[in-house]
């Protein structure tokens, strides 16, 4: 097994089809098959099948291609940090985000990572709280955003601020930022919201629990974009952090309101892994991501939003 066996593995398995992988490769098709006969006859299993679709990844295929990615994700990053020149850092840092933070912190980041460290290379995997966490654990991704996860042992976290949770729904919901809604107005309202086990939702059932008052809930989905959708289309109202929606009720689409009584609020924070070193290009980003996240809520673009750490 080597990593031109490998990077065609991938590389099929993206493209679906031996003559497009050939392609990207630079290299003459029956080469790619070849590699690919080795790499079957290395691991003892059959690793594509031919499907509707061109080339599909069998169960043992699709394992293999896992790791595979991971041990070329090494390799890119090793290169990256051998090339840059003398006196500088560089490396390649996948950062993962939550979809509430993304479109809020992603330009910063990468604009202040180009300007003070441009031998570094930032990657940007966006992902609900759980799906990065596996990630982080499994060495996919350097570092996350997080909403206050349990500690463990493969994991360091530090709490960097919290942030209240709203309802939110069309403007002629009335809902204003200046007038708190009790928790308890939820009853019997048509509620859009993520699907469990999102940390939000276990959040609002958690508080519905404690109030004995059952939820109306007339859809659920694990995309935060299709959940405010369904309330820009009038199927109800939805809970979600100020930032997801602050570009929104600036625009005059949706409204908000904090909730009371009792009121909601979520910890972000900031997670390393702890069994793995993390190079010097790595704090270099988590230094310049705390910035960003830092200024947005000195500046008011991260509404309801609290600093924790000093």
């Amino acid at each position: 097994m080597d990593f031109k066996q490998l990077r065609a593995l991938v590389t099929v398995a993206d493209t679906g089809n031996v003559t497009r992988a050939a392609s990207l490769l630079n290299i003459v098709q029956p080469a790619v098959s070849r590699q690919l006969r080795l790499l079957e006859e290395d691991v003892g299993a059959t690793l594509f099948e031919r499907g509707r679709h061109g080339m599909e990844l069998t169960q043992a295929g699709q394992t293999l291609v896992e790791y595979a990615r991971r041990v070329l994700h090494e390799l890119d990053r090793a290169r990256a940090e051998l090339k840059p020149a003398k006196g500088t850092i560089g490396g390649i840092v996948t950062v993962g985000l939550l979809p509430s933070t993304c479109d809020l912190l992603s330009s910063a980041l990468v604009e202040s990572i180009a300007q003070t460290y441009p031998g570094i290379r930032v990657r940007i995997s966006m992902g609900y709280a759980g799906h990065l966490q596996r990630w982080l654990e499994d060495g996919e991704i350097d570092v996350a955003l997080l909403y206050d996860p349990k500690q463990t042992k493969t994991m360091q976290v530090t709490p960097l601020l919290d942030e209240g949770v709203w309802i939110v729904g069309l403007p002629e919901t009335g809902f204003r930022a200046d007038q708190p809604v009790s928790f308890s107005k939820l009853n019997g309202m048509p509620l859009v919201l993520p699907s469990a086990p999102h940390g939000l939702r276990s959040l609002i059932e958690n508080a519905a629990m404690l109030m004995d008052m059952p939820l109306n809930i007339v859809a659920e989905t694990n995309a935060m974009s299709i959940q405010k959708s369904l309330v820009l289309a009038g199927h109800g109202v939805t809970i979600l952090p100020t930032i997801a929606v602050a570009d929104d009720i600036a625009k005059g689409e949706l409204a908000a309101a904090p909730l009371i009584e009792p009121s909601l609020n979520r910890t972000i924070v900031l997670a390393l892994p702890a069994n793995r070193n993390s190079p010097s290009s790595v704090h270099c980003v988590v230094s310049a991501l705390v910035q960003c996240m830092k200024s947005s809520v000195r500046n008011g673009d991260w509404p309801a939003a609290r600093w924790l750490t000093g």
